[in-house]
């Protein structure tokens, strides 16, 4: 379809929900109509009304902003949106439950995609039911374009980019450090937990997947040296620290890992990535990584129980739609920082690159990165040998994605490390 016949550059899918709104408010602050035809996508026609009349209301330059009605029970009406628009930008969730539909009209449309899914369950399914045609169609299919998994993702890519053009060879492997991070949580993220781990219980394919560190990579490809998210507490030698496992890690080391299959692997067949928390050094820093450890530990047999999954998501977690406080969303801020161990013909080196941002991770911050993929898909601002496929932030896109996060005040920067 040519993309002189769509009527929007971009459309927000699941813009009435908290995440949805921010990427749309995020999207309307930076950019004027004249640089950016937007429209907002969702099942009801008042609240996408309301959304809109409350948005408009705070822009000196929007004065509407037009509703795209589909449902995502409703195949038809999907692809209607995805004929009329050249991105979707999806925050539709858990993915499990309503993301296929989407994807496949955007593969029968030939839209770019782009979303903020941490479910490897479902991932798994996209790559296998539509890379392959989605390569064939030129059409990219981007996961996991918010914290999961943009920061771990284009922050290895800028770690590998630089020791490449540095030291002209790549880091053999690259460690990934949540180093402090604040901010909330909403009810549709821990609907997704819910369903991630429904699945795992009860779907042997999806328990596999979670197993296995390389089940990401192309079908053929899926075994490797890595073996998979840290369980304990370690003793880091790089950062002479104690480190925890992080809750991340699980999908962050997966797409890292997928990023070098489909590049090609200019890191290395035997290229090795984990993601840690670091919690300090001597017998505080233990105490902190163990406390960490235990209460993941705890979650996960938790969620991993029907009844109890089932009891939790009906009376703790708040309900899909709500989300953190102004205030949250005001004081959050997340910094991750990468170290990169590699080997030259003059020696060792190391590389270090830091992420972050001055806002809440999971949804400010989320809502610019998530914002501003869908504007490199839309203006091809893409630096990549993959012109489709069902790709990850670093593959789909690259450091292009860097430097407009760097343009709106996010941290993103890579250097030689004494470490």
């Amino acid at each position: 379809m040519n993309d002189t016949q769509r009527r929007y550059d971009i459309v927000v899918w699941g813009a009435t929900g908290v995440a949805g709104r921010l990427v749309a408010e995020y999207l309307t602050d930076r950019y004027s109509p004249a640089e950016l035809s937007l429209a907002l996508g969702g099942r009801s026609r008042e609240r996408l009304d309301t959304v809109e009349s409350e948005l408009v209301g705070q822009s000196d330059d929007w004065s509407e902003l037009p509703a795209v009605i589909a449902d995502a029970t409703e195949p038809e009406t999907l692809r209607a949106m995805t004929r009329q628009t050249r991105v979707i930008c999806t925050t539709v969730g858990p993915y499990t439950t309503y993301g296929t539909p989407l994807v496949e009209a955007c593969l029968d449309t030939e839209t770019d995609y782009c979303d903020l899914t941490g479910e490897v369950n479902w991932i798994r399914e996209s790559i296998d039911r539509f890379h392959e045609r989605a390569v064939e169609r030129d059409t990219r299919i981007v996961h996991s374009c918010g914290f999961d998994s943009v920061p771990a993702d284009i922050g290895t890519l800028l770690v590998q980019s630089f020791a490449t053009e540095e030291f002209d060879a790549p880091c053999e492997t690259v460690r990934i450090y949540l180093e402090s991070s604040s901010g909330g949580v909403s009810g549709g993220t821990l609907a997704s937990f819910g369903e991630l781990f429904a699945a795992v219980s009860n779907d042997p394919v999806a328990r596999r997947t979670l197993e296995n560190p390389y089940s990401l990579a192309p079908p053929g490809e899926r075994t490797g040296i890595d073996p998979g998210a840290q369980s304990r507490p370690r003793r880091d030698a790089l950062r002479s620290s104690w480190t925890s496992p992080s809750p991340m890690a699980p999908v962050n080391e997966r797409i890292v890992r997928r990023s070098n299959a489909l590049l090609e692997y200019p890191w290395g067949r035997e290229f090795r990535c984990t993601e840690r928390i670091p919690t300090g050094r001597g017998l505080g820093g233990g105490v902190r990584a163990t406390a960490i450890a235990g209460g993941l530990r705890l979650f996960t047999a938790a969620m991993s129980v029907d009844s109890i999954r089932d009891g939790l998501r009906r009376f703790a977690f708040p309900d899909p739609g709500s989300g953190p406080s102004d205030a949250q969303l005001a004081n959050g801020h997340f910094t991750v920082r990468l170290l990169g161990r590699g080997l030259s013909t003059d020696g060792p080196f190391t590389v270090e690159a830091e992420f972050g941002a001055d806002r809440d991770p999971g949804y400010g911050a989320t809502a610019r990165m998530l914002g501003e993929a869908g504007i490199c898909l839309l203006r091809g601002e893409i630096d990549s040998p993959l012109a489709g496929g069902v790709l990850t932030p670093a593959s789909g896109i690259g450091l292009p994605l860097a430097e407009r996060l760097r343009s709106i005040g996010f941290t993103a920067t890579v250097g030689r490390s004494t470490a």
